[in-house]
């Protein structure tokens, strides 16, 4: 079969044609494997011949330093086809592997929105893992033969290669070995045979002090960073955490004289209350926002005391569901694992899980009523504004941090406070409305 694609890569575009029809669909992973051995610019010119999804496929299967390589020649109307199918923190590690001004041209002729995404994964906070590791790792896919592998690292490596890491096809990592092993397994033997799997991984944006654990408790060269795929985005290597260790020191003295934006617990007086009073002052509008909602049935209140004894529990119930998808959606813009881009999957997902949650809720919380006031009317209504409320509190959740982070805003300064409001004017709202709307069960 390589062969074949040896023969279809030469003749053009009309071989690239029928690569597209008769390789790139089903087996474009096997098609990589086989392009790994050729130079970058006959890679291109079978990229060039088929269609922006099959060519990101292939680029997403071989091996980043080839990708990237293949990445820089090409010409910018092909790069329009290719990124819109590449995920954006795939992209970010192939442009990272580039030199800046190359990165910079490359991302100029990208379109916009596109380029914006590829540069927020290429950016990472100053104190995390991300912004020590070394994008430059020296990687082999499993399949390759340790024969193989001697030629490669003796032709592509760096002369102070230590570690080997060893990746899938989805490029997620899959083990390492050093180059000394290499001199002491049988040649033909496949890497995914020989390599070592244990081995510890850190995400890009966990803190130094992790990284620093890490390497003390074990004496590692290079510890892998990957994303939450487990693919390999780069390597921190033991000499990087001393030199910033010793930053971090520095960084410390300046710390101790106040020379620092950020509160600490130790902070001046008069600049936490600056830091903080914003807040508490919004918190106190949004309070007074949910007790104008009560106010608007107090005549239903004062009609039926139940409501008011059940009133908290609605509301509670609401904000525990918005804080747990909140939670959620935090933590996977922190870690990049979602865009806001893609708020309606998340948003949707969220909607489903508060539904369902919802009807669970709804059924104790019925049982509940009904025992204790022994009233259809109270239990339909409480049964019904659960589930409401939970479902709206569920989508605020997902969709307020996202909304933040679109318009580059903190998503977790803010978040809850928005977040609550919703939830407990939505909770009230539901529970005292439906009350007033279904009063007639209440009387009987």
């Amino acid at each position: 079969m390589s062969e074949r694609v040896v023969d279809i890569m030469t003749t053009g575009r009309s071989g690239a044609h029928i690569l597209n029809e008769a390789f790139f669909v089903k087996h474009h992973q096997e098609a990589a494997r086989i392009f790994d051995s050729y130079p970058p610019a006959d890679i291109l010119r079978v990229l060039q011949g088929t269609s922006g999804k099959n060519a990101a496929n292939l680029l997403s299967s071989i091996t980043p330093p080839i990708a990237a390589d293949v990445l820089a020649l090409m010409p910018t109307d092909l790069l329009k086809l290719v990124i819109p199918h590449l995920s954006p923190s795939l992209a970010a590690a192939l442009f990272q592997r580039l030199d800046e001004d190359l990165q910079r041209a490359i991302l100029f002729r990208v379109p916009d929105r596109y380029a914006q995404e590829i540069r927020s994964y290429m950016t990472y906070p100053a104190e995390s893992v991300g912004s020590l590791m070394d994008p430059k790792f020296f990687v082999l896919q499993e399949e390759v033969t340790v024969r193989e592998a001697m030629l490669h690292v003796r032709s592509r490596a760096q002369k102070d290669v230590h570690d080997v890491y060893v990746i899938d096809r989805h490029q997620k990592l899959v083990g390492k070995f050093s180059v000394r092993d290499l001199l002491l397994v049988d040649p033909e033997e496949k890497l995914q045979a020989v390599m070592s799997r244990d081995l510890p991984t850190i995400h890009p944006l966990e803190s130094r002090e992790e990284i620093v654990e890490l390497f003390g408790e074990r004496h590692f060269f290079t510890i892998p960073v990957v994303d939450l795929d487990n693919r390999l985005l780069g390597v921190i290597r033991n000499e990087d955490i001393i030199i910033a260790s010793q930053e971090d020191a520095s960084a410390d003295l300046l710390t101790m004289v106040g020379a620092n934006k950020d509160e600490r617990a130790l902070s001046p007086v008069w600049f936490s209350v600056r830091k903080r009073l914003p807040w508490l002052e919004l918190n106190l509008l949004t309070a007074f926002l949910a007790a104008f909602v009560v106010g608007m049935f107090e005549d239903t209140i004062a009609k039926f005391t139940a409501l008011a004894i059940l009133l908290p529990v609605v509301a509670g119930q609401s904000g525990n569901t918005g804080a747990q998808s909140l939670a959620v959606v935090i933590r996977g813009l922190a870690l990049r694992d979602i865009r806001p881009s893609q708020w309606l999957r998340v948003s949707g997902k969220e909607v489903y899980v508060a539904f369902l949650n919802g009807l669970a809720i709804s059924a104790t919380a019925c049982l509940a009523v009904a025992l204790w006031s022994h009233s259809l009317g109270l239990t339909v209504i409480i049964g019904l504004s659960m589930v409401f409320s939970m479902v709206i509190a569920g989508l605020s959740g997902a969709v307020i941090p996202l909304a933040l982070k679109a318009m580059k805003q903190d998503p977790a300064q803010s978040s809850s406070i928005v977040l609550t409001t919703i939830t407990d004017i939505v909770g009230f709202f539901s529970f005292l409305g439906l009350a007033t709307l279904l009063s007639g069960l209440l009387e009987t």
